[in-house]
Protein backbone atom coordinates (compact mmCIF):
# COMPACT_ATOMS: atom_id res chain seq x y z
CA UNK A 1 0.00 0.00 0.00
CA UNK A 2 1.13 3.52 -0.74
CA UNK A 3 1.90 5.61 2.32
CA UNK A 4 -0.04 8.78 1.49
CA UNK A 5 2.16 10.81 3.82
CA UNK A 6 4.84 10.48 1.13
CA UNK A 7 2.61 12.36 -1.29
CA UNK A 8 2.28 15.22 1.18
CA UNK A 9 6.02 15.58 1.79
CA UNK A 10 7.27 18.04 -0.88
CA UNK A 11 10.85 17.82 0.40
CA UNK A 12 10.94 14.04 0.06
CA UNK A 13 9.44 14.24 -3.43
CA UNK A 14 12.05 16.82 -4.44
CA UNK A 15 14.90 14.62 -3.19
CA UNK A 16 13.97 11.71 -5.47
CA UNK A 17 12.90 13.83 -8.44
CA UNK A 18 16.33 13.71 -10.09
CA UNK A 19 14.95 14.22 -13.61
CA UNK A 20 12.85 17.25 -12.70
CA UNK A 21 9.56 15.57 -13.57
CA UNK A 22 7.45 17.73 -11.26
CA UNK A 23 9.10 20.85 -12.60
CA UNK A 24 8.43 19.70 -16.15
CA UNK A 25 4.76 19.09 -15.37
CA UNK A 26 4.45 22.51 -13.73
CA UNK A 27 6.14 24.26 -16.66
CA UNK A 28 3.70 23.02 -19.30
CA UNK A 29 1.89 26.37 -19.51
CA UNK A 30 5.13 28.30 -19.85
CA UNK A 31 6.28 25.87 -22.54
CA UNK A 32 3.11 26.55 -24.54
CA UNK A 33 3.78 30.29 -24.45
CA UNK A 34 7.42 29.87 -25.49
CA UNK A 35 6.53 27.42 -28.25
CA UNK A 36 3.83 29.76 -29.57
CA UNK A 37 6.37 32.58 -29.69
CA UNK A 38 8.86 30.37 -31.53
CA UNK A 39 6.16 29.47 -34.05
CA UNK A 40 5.38 33.13 -34.66
CA UNK A 41 9.07 33.99 -35.04
CA UNK A 42 9.47 31.14 -37.53
CA UNK A 43 6.71 32.66 -39.65
CA UNK A 44 3.96 30.12 -39.00
CA UNK A 45 1.34 32.76 -38.20
CA UNK A 46 2.11 34.58 -41.47
CA UNK A 47 1.58 31.59 -43.74
CA UNK A 48 -1.06 31.86 -46.45
CA UNK A 49 -1.56 28.31 -47.74
CA UNK A 50 -3.44 27.75 -50.98
CA UNK A 51 -5.62 25.07 -49.41
CA UNK A 52 -5.77 22.15 -47.06
CA UNK A 53 -3.37 19.23 -47.46
CA UNK A 54 -4.81 16.00 -48.75
CA UNK A 55 -3.33 14.13 -45.79
CA UNK A 56 -0.97 14.62 -42.87
CA UNK A 57 1.90 12.33 -41.91
CA UNK A 58 3.56 12.60 -38.50
CA UNK A 59 6.96 11.07 -37.74
CA UNK A 60 9.18 11.13 -34.71
CA UNK A 61 10.59 8.88 -31.99
CA UNK A 62 9.67 8.71 -28.33
CA UNK A 63 6.58 9.05 -26.16
CA UNK A 64 6.15 12.78 -26.74
CA UNK A 65 6.14 12.41 -30.53
CA UNK A 66 3.73 9.49 -30.33
CA UNK A 67 1.39 11.60 -28.22
CA UNK A 68 1.63 14.45 -30.71
CA UNK A 69 0.66 12.17 -33.61
CA UNK A 70 -2.30 10.77 -31.66
CA UNK A 71 -3.52 14.23 -30.66
CA UNK A 72 -3.14 15.67 -34.17
CA UNK A 73 -5.24 12.80 -35.53
CA UNK A 74 -7.96 13.41 -32.94
CA UNK A 75 -8.00 17.17 -33.47
CA UNK A 76 -8.03 17.00 -37.26
CA UNK A 77 -10.97 14.61 -37.12
CA UNK A 78 -12.56 14.12 -40.51
CA UNK A 79 -10.92 17.24 -41.98
CA UNK A 80 -7.92 15.27 -43.24
CA UNK A 81 -6.60 11.75 -42.69
CA UNK A 82 -3.62 11.62 -40.33
CA UNK A 83 -1.08 8.79 -40.48
CA UNK A 84 1.68 8.24 -37.97
CA UNK A 85 4.83 6.98 -39.67
CA UNK A 86 6.55 4.28 -37.65
CA UNK A 87 10.20 3.40 -38.07
CA UNK A 88 10.63 0.48 -40.45
CA UNK A 89 13.75 -0.97 -38.86
CA UNK A 90 17.28 -0.02 -37.97
CA UNK A 91 19.50 2.06 -40.24
CA UNK A 92 23.19 1.69 -41.01
CA UNK A 93 24.26 4.23 -38.36
CA UNK A 94 24.61 2.93 -34.82
CA UNK A 95 21.37 3.31 -32.86
CA UNK A 96 19.55 4.89 -35.81
CA UNK A 97 16.12 4.02 -37.15
CA UNK A 98 14.93 3.90 -40.74
CA UNK A 99 11.90 5.92 -41.81
CA UNK A 100 10.09 5.65 -45.13
CA UNK A 101 7.30 7.64 -46.77
CA UNK A 102 4.27 5.65 -47.92
CA UNK A 103 4.03 5.10 -51.64
CA UNK A 104 1.05 7.41 -52.07
CA UNK A 105 2.74 10.48 -50.50
CA UNK A 106 3.15 13.38 -52.90
CA UNK A 107 2.99 17.12 -53.45
CA UNK A 108 -0.49 17.56 -51.91
CA UNK A 109 0.51 16.01 -48.57
CA UNK A 110 2.10 17.44 -45.42
CA UNK A 111 4.82 15.76 -43.37
CA UNK A 112 5.25 16.83 -39.73
CA UNK A 113 8.45 15.76 -37.96
CA UNK A 114 8.72 16.12 -34.17
CA UNK A 115 11.68 15.20 -32.00
CA UNK A 116 13.23 16.22 -28.70
CA UNK A 117 16.66 15.08 -29.92
CA UNK A 118 17.18 16.19 -33.51
CA UNK A 119 20.26 14.08 -34.19
CA UNK A 120 18.47 11.06 -35.70
CA UNK A 121 19.97 10.51 -39.17
CA UNK A 122 16.90 8.55 -40.26
CA UNK A 123 14.66 11.58 -39.84
CA UNK A 124 17.05 13.76 -41.86
CA UNK A 125 16.93 11.18 -44.65
CA UNK A 126 13.12 11.16 -44.39
CA UNK A 127 13.07 14.94 -44.89
CA UNK A 128 15.28 14.59 -47.95
CA UNK A 129 13.05 11.83 -49.33
CA UNK A 130 10.00 14.07 -48.81
CA UNK A 131 11.73 16.90 -50.67
CA UNK A 132 12.40 14.65 -53.67
CA UNK A 133 8.75 13.58 -53.69
CA UNK A 134 7.44 17.15 -53.42
CA UNK A 135 5.94 16.64 -49.95
CA UNK A 136 5.73 19.78 -47.80
CA UNK A 137 7.78 19.34 -44.61
CA UNK A 138 7.49 21.10 -41.25
CA UNK A 139 9.58 20.11 -38.24
CA UNK A 140 9.76 20.96 -34.56
CA UNK A 141 13.24 20.10 -33.31
CA UNK A 142 16.02 21.50 -31.13
CA UNK A 143 17.65 24.58 -32.61
CA UNK A 144 20.79 23.99 -34.69
CA UNK A 145 20.29 20.23 -34.57
CA UNK A 146 21.19 18.07 -37.61
CA UNK A 147 17.51 17.54 -38.38
CA UNK A 148 16.78 21.27 -38.27
CA UNK A 149 19.63 21.89 -40.69
CA UNK A 150 18.47 19.10 -43.00
CA UNK A 151 14.88 20.40 -43.15
CA UNK A 152 16.08 23.97 -43.71
CA UNK A 153 18.35 22.72 -46.50
CA UNK A 154 15.38 21.14 -48.28
CA UNK A 155 13.31 24.34 -48.05
CA UNK A 156 11.10 23.02 -45.25
CA UNK A 157 9.76 24.92 -42.26
CA UNK A 158 11.57 24.49 -38.92
CA UNK A 159 10.29 25.72 -35.56
CA UNK A 160 12.91 25.52 -32.77
CA UNK A 161 11.68 23.35 -29.92
CA UNK A 162 10.95 25.26 -26.71
CA UNK A 163 13.46 23.96 -24.15
CA UNK A 164 13.77 25.00 -20.50
CA UNK A 165 17.23 26.29 -19.50
CA UNK A 166 17.83 23.40 -17.10
CA UNK A 167 17.22 20.91 -19.96
CA UNK A 168 19.75 22.36 -22.39
CA UNK A 169 22.50 19.98 -21.28
CA UNK A 170 20.29 17.00 -20.44
CA UNK A 171 18.64 15.33 -23.45
CA UNK A 172 17.18 12.59 -21.25
CA UNK A 173 15.42 15.21 -19.13
CA UNK A 174 14.01 16.81 -22.30
CA UNK A 175 12.39 13.56 -23.44
CA UNK A 176 11.13 12.57 -19.97
CA UNK A 177 9.67 15.99 -19.16
CA UNK A 178 5.85 16.08 -19.33
CA UNK A 179 6.23 19.54 -20.94
CA UNK A 180 7.96 18.01 -23.98
CA UNK A 181 4.56 17.11 -25.43
CA UNK A 182 3.49 20.76 -25.40
CA UNK A 183 6.84 21.96 -26.75
CA UNK A 184 6.29 19.77 -29.82
CA UNK A 185 2.51 20.09 -30.17
CA UNK A 186 2.00 23.85 -29.80
CA UNK A 187 3.77 24.93 -33.03
CA UNK A 188 1.83 22.27 -34.93
CA UNK A 189 -1.46 23.60 -33.53
CA UNK A 190 -0.52 27.04 -34.86
CA UNK A 191 0.38 25.52 -38.24
CA UNK A 192 -2.79 23.42 -38.49
CA UNK A 193 -4.79 26.52 -37.63
CA UNK A 194 -3.26 28.31 -40.63
CA UNK A 195 -4.14 25.46 -43.00
CA UNK A 196 -7.70 25.31 -41.67
CA UNK A 197 -7.66 21.90 -40.00
CA UNK A 198 -7.78 22.95 -36.33
CA UNK A 199 -9.14 26.09 -34.67
CA UNK A 200 -6.16 27.19 -32.57
CA UNK A 201 -5.47 30.92 -33.00
CA UNK A 202 -3.02 32.78 -30.77
CA UNK A 203 -5.62 33.64 -28.13
CA UNK A 204 -6.66 29.98 -27.92
CA UNK A 205 -3.06 28.94 -27.27
CA UNK A 206 -2.89 31.58 -24.52
CA UNK A 207 -6.01 30.12 -22.90
CA UNK A 208 -4.48 26.65 -23.07
CA UNK A 209 -1.40 27.95 -21.26
CA UNK A 210 -3.58 29.61 -18.63
CA UNK A 211 -5.55 26.39 -18.06
CA UNK A 212 -2.31 24.43 -17.71
CA UNK A 213 -1.08 26.97 -15.14
CA UNK A 214 -4.31 26.72 -13.13
CA UNK A 215 -4.19 22.94 -13.21
CA UNK A 216 -0.55 22.97 -12.08
CA UNK A 217 -1.55 25.11 -9.10
CA UNK A 218 -4.21 22.53 -8.14
CA UNK A 219 -1.88 19.56 -8.68
CA UNK A 220 1.42 20.90 -7.29
CA UNK A 221 3.43 19.13 -4.56
CA UNK A 222 2.51 21.75 -1.94
CA UNK A 223 -1.23 21.00 -2.29
CA UNK A 224 -2.44 18.27 0.10
CA UNK A 225 -3.77 15.02 -1.32
CA UNK A 226 -7.38 15.63 -0.24
CA UNK A 227 -7.55 18.78 -2.42
CA UNK A 228 -5.21 17.63 -5.18
CA UNK A 229 -6.82 15.66 -8.05
CA UNK A 230 -3.49 14.30 -9.32
CA UNK A 231 -2.32 13.09 -5.90
CA UNK A 232 -5.76 11.61 -5.24
CA UNK A 233 -5.63 9.69 -8.51
CA UNK A 234 -2.08 8.51 -7.79
CA UNK A 235 -3.13 7.23 -4.36
CA UNK A 236 -6.12 5.44 -5.86
CA UNK A 237 -3.96 3.74 -8.50
CA UNK A 238 -1.25 2.54 -6.12
CA UNK A 239 -1.01 -1.28 -6.09
CA UNK A 240 -3.64 -1.58 -8.82
CA UNK A 241 -3.84 -2.54 -12.47
CA UNK A 242 -5.24 0.62 -14.11
CA UNK A 243 -7.83 0.14 -16.83
CA UNK A 244 -8.05 3.52 -18.51
CA UNK A 245 -11.43 3.91 -20.21
CA UNK A 246 -12.13 6.99 -22.31
CA UNK A 247 -15.21 8.60 -23.79
CA UNK A 248 -15.01 11.37 -26.35
CA UNK A 249 -12.74 12.03 -29.31
CA UNK A 250 -10.25 14.12 -27.36
CA UNK A 251 -10.23 11.96 -24.23
CA UNK A 252 -9.07 8.90 -26.20
CA UNK A 253 -5.49 10.10 -26.92
CA UNK A 254 -5.22 11.34 -23.33
CA UNK A 255 -6.06 7.86 -22.06
CA UNK A 256 -3.55 6.19 -24.35
CA UNK A 257 -0.85 8.65 -23.30
CA UNK A 258 -1.68 8.09 -19.61
CA UNK A 259 -1.22 4.34 -20.00
CA UNK A 260 2.08 4.95 -21.79
CA UNK A 261 3.55 7.36 -19.23
CA UNK A 262 2.44 5.13 -16.34
CA UNK A 263 4.63 2.41 -17.83
CA UNK A 264 7.49 4.70 -18.89
CA UNK A 265 7.76 6.91 -15.79
CA UNK A 266 6.26 4.84 -12.98
CA UNK A 267 6.90 1.30 -14.26
CA UNK A 268 3.18 0.51 -13.89
CA UNK A 269 1.35 -1.70 -16.42
CA UNK A 270 -1.91 -0.19 -17.63
CA UNK A 271 -4.42 -0.81 -20.40
CA UNK A 272 -6.36 1.85 -22.32
CA UNK A 273 -9.54 1.40 -24.35
CA UNK A 274 -12.39 3.55 -25.61
CA UNK A 275 -16.00 3.19 -24.55
CA UNK A 276 -18.14 1.36 -25.40
CA UNK A 277 -15.60 -1.15 -26.84
CA UNK A 278 -13.77 -1.18 -23.50
CA UNK A 279 -16.71 -2.96 -21.87
CA UNK A 280 -16.09 -6.06 -23.97
CA UNK A 281 -12.32 -5.72 -24.28
CA UNK A 282 -11.70 -5.59 -20.50
CA UNK A 283 -14.61 -7.65 -19.21
CA UNK A 284 -12.45 -10.75 -18.68
CA UNK A 285 -9.82 -8.68 -16.83
CA UNK A 286 -12.52 -7.51 -14.43
CA UNK A 287 -13.86 -11.03 -13.93
CA UNK A 288 -10.52 -12.82 -13.55
CA UNK A 289 -7.68 -12.74 -11.05
CA UNK A 290 -7.60 -8.94 -11.12
CA UNK A 291 -11.20 -8.54 -9.97
CA UNK A 292 -11.72 -6.52 -6.84
CA UNK A 293 -12.93 -9.49 -4.80
CA UNK A 294 -10.61 -12.09 -6.32
CA UNK A 295 -8.56 -14.06 -3.78
CA UNK A 296 -8.14 -17.66 -4.93
CA UNK A 297 -5.72 -18.63 -2.14
CA UNK A 298 -6.29 -19.51 1.50
CA UNK A 299 -7.92 -16.58 3.26
CA UNK A 300 -6.17 -17.37 6.56
CA UNK A 301 -2.59 -17.50 5.30
CA UNK A 302 -0.05 -15.00 6.66
CA UNK A 303 0.34 -12.10 4.18
CA UNK A 304 2.64 -9.86 6.23
CA UNK A 305 5.71 -10.48 4.10
CA UNK A 306 3.88 -10.86 0.78
CA UNK A 307 3.37 -8.26 -1.89
CA UNK A 308 -0.22 -7.16 -2.25
CA UNK A 309 -2.02 -8.69 -5.23
CA UNK A 310 -2.91 -6.29 -8.02
CA UNK A 311 -6.59 -5.54 -8.45
CA UNK A 312 -8.06 -3.73 -11.41
CA UNK A 313 -9.03 -0.09 -11.01
CA UNK A 314 -11.03 1.67 -13.71
CA UNK A 315 -10.09 5.23 -14.59
CA UNK A 316 -12.79 6.91 -16.69
CA UNK A 317 -11.62 9.96 -18.64
CA UNK A 318 -14.51 11.78 -20.25
CA UNK A 319 -14.92 14.47 -22.84
CA UNK A 320 -18.34 15.53 -24.06
CA UNK A 321 -19.70 12.46 -25.90
CA UNK A 322 -20.66 12.89 -29.53
CA UNK A 323 -24.34 12.69 -30.35
CA UNK A 324 -25.46 13.38 -26.78
CA UNK A 325 -25.12 9.74 -25.68
CA UNK A 326 -22.87 8.25 -23.02
CA UNK A 327 -21.80 4.73 -22.09
CA UNK A 328 -20.57 5.86 -18.66
CA UNK A 329 -23.54 4.33 -16.74
CA UNK A 330 -22.85 0.95 -18.32
CA UNK A 331 -19.16 1.31 -17.44
CA UNK A 332 -19.97 2.02 -13.80
CA UNK A 333 -22.42 -0.88 -13.71
CA UNK A 334 -19.86 -3.31 -15.12
CA UNK A 335 -17.18 -2.18 -12.66
CA UNK A 336 -19.51 -2.39 -9.67
CA UNK A 337 -20.74 -5.84 -10.70
CA UNK A 338 -17.16 -7.09 -10.36
CA UNK A 339 -16.38 -5.23 -7.11
CA UNK A 340 -14.02 -2.96 -9.04
CA UNK A 341 -13.58 0.63 -7.95
CA UNK A 342 -13.70 3.48 -10.46
CA UNK A 343 -12.14 6.93 -10.65
CA UNK A 344 -13.56 9.59 -12.96
CA UNK A 345 -12.04 12.70 -14.49
CA UNK A 346 -13.75 15.36 -16.58
CA UNK A 347 -12.47 18.77 -17.66
CA UNK A 348 -13.37 21.62 -15.37
CA UNK A 349 -16.30 23.80 -16.41
CA UNK A 350 -15.23 27.35 -15.48
CA UNK A 351 -18.87 28.48 -15.33
CA UNK A 352 -19.89 25.82 -12.80
CA UNK A 353 -16.94 25.46 -10.46
CA UNK A 354 -14.57 22.53 -10.43
CA UNK A 355 -16.07 19.73 -12.50
CA UNK A 356 -13.14 17.36 -12.07
CA UNK A 357 -13.91 14.39 -9.89
CA UNK A 358 -12.01 11.34 -8.76
CA UNK A 359 -12.78 8.48 -6.47
CA UNK A 360 -15.99 6.75 -5.46
CA UNK A 361 -17.81 9.53 -3.64
CA UNK A 362 -21.44 9.11 -4.73
CA UNK A 363 -22.03 12.82 -4.25
CA UNK A 364 -19.18 13.82 -6.59
CA UNK A 365 -20.11 15.11 -10.05
CA UNK A 366 -20.39 12.32 -12.57
CA UNK A 367 -20.16 9.49 -10.01
CA UNK A 368 -22.65 7.39 -8.14
CA UNK A 369 -24.74 4.29 -8.79
CA UNK A 370 -25.00 3.11 -12.35
CA UNK A 371 -28.13 4.21 -14.16
CA UNK A 372 -29.93 1.75 -16.40
CA UNK A 373 -28.95 2.08 -20.02
CA UNK A 374 -31.30 2.56 -22.91
CA UNK A 375 -29.22 0.96 -25.66
CA UNK A 376 -27.09 -2.07 -26.41
CA UNK A 377 -24.10 -0.53 -24.66
CA UNK A 378 -26.10 0.93 -21.78
CA UNK A 379 -26.12 4.36 -23.33
CA UNK A 380 -28.13 7.17 -21.77
CA UNK A 381 -28.87 10.73 -22.85
CA UNK A 382 -26.34 13.43 -22.07
CA UNK A 383 -25.83 17.04 -23.01
CA UNK A 384 -24.73 17.21 -26.64
CA UNK A 385 -21.20 18.39 -27.23
CA UNK A 386 -19.41 20.11 -30.10
CA UNK A 387 -16.54 18.81 -32.15
CA UNK A 388 -12.83 19.45 -31.58
CA UNK A 389 -11.71 23.05 -31.27
CA UNK A 390 -15.16 24.61 -30.87
CA UNK A 391 -16.34 26.80 -28.03
CA UNK A 392 -18.38 25.50 -25.09
CA UNK A 393 -19.33 27.65 -22.09
CA UNK A 394 -16.41 30.00 -22.64
CA UNK A 395 -13.86 27.16 -22.76
CA UNK A 396 -12.61 25.35 -25.83
CA UNK A 397 -12.25 21.61 -26.12
CA UNK A 398 -8.50 22.21 -26.39
CA UNK A 399 -8.52 23.66 -22.88
CA UNK A 400 -10.32 20.61 -21.50
CA UNK A 401 -7.84 18.40 -23.32
CA UNK A 402 -4.98 20.33 -21.72
CA UNK A 403 -6.47 19.88 -18.25
CA UNK A 404 -6.89 16.12 -18.61
CA UNK A 405 -3.33 15.80 -19.91
CA UNK A 406 -1.95 17.86 -17.03
CA UNK A 407 -3.76 15.94 -14.29
CA UNK A 408 -2.82 12.53 -15.66
CA UNK A 409 0.80 13.61 -16.24
CA UNK A 410 1.05 14.83 -12.64
CA UNK A 411 -0.53 11.59 -11.38
CA UNK A 412 2.00 9.48 -13.29
CA UNK A 413 4.84 11.59 -11.89
CA UNK A 414 3.60 11.20 -8.31
CA UNK A 415 3.37 7.43 -8.75
CA UNK A 416 6.90 7.38 -10.17
CA UNK A 417 8.35 9.43 -7.31
CA UNK A 418 6.56 7.59 -4.49
CA UNK A 419 7.73 4.28 -5.97
CA UNK A 420 11.31 5.54 -5.63
CA UNK A 421 10.66 6.68 -2.08
CA UNK A 422 9.57 3.16 -1.23
CA UNK A 423 12.90 1.79 -2.45
CA UNK A 424 15.19 4.41 -0.84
Amino acid sequence: MLDETLLDDPDALARVDRRGLLRGAAEAGARVRTAARHAAEAGVTELNPEGRPRSIMVAGPGTASAGVADLVAALAGASAPVARLHSTGVAAAAGAYRWTLPGWAGSVDLLLITTTDGSEPGLALLAEQAYRRGVTVAAVAPERSPLAEAVTGTHGLVVPMAVAPHELTDEEAQEASPAALWALLTPLLALLDRVGLVSAPADALQRIADRLDRTAERCGPAVATYGNPAKTLAAELADTLPLVWTEGALAAPVGRRFATVLAELAGRPAFAAELPEALAAHRVLLAGDFAGGADPDDFFRDRVDEAQALHARVVLLRDRPAGGLTAAPAARELALSHDTTISELEPEDPTAGNGTSTGDDPTAPGTGPAAPGNGPAGESPAAPGPGPGTVRDGATDLEGLAELLAITDFAAVYLALTSRLHTT
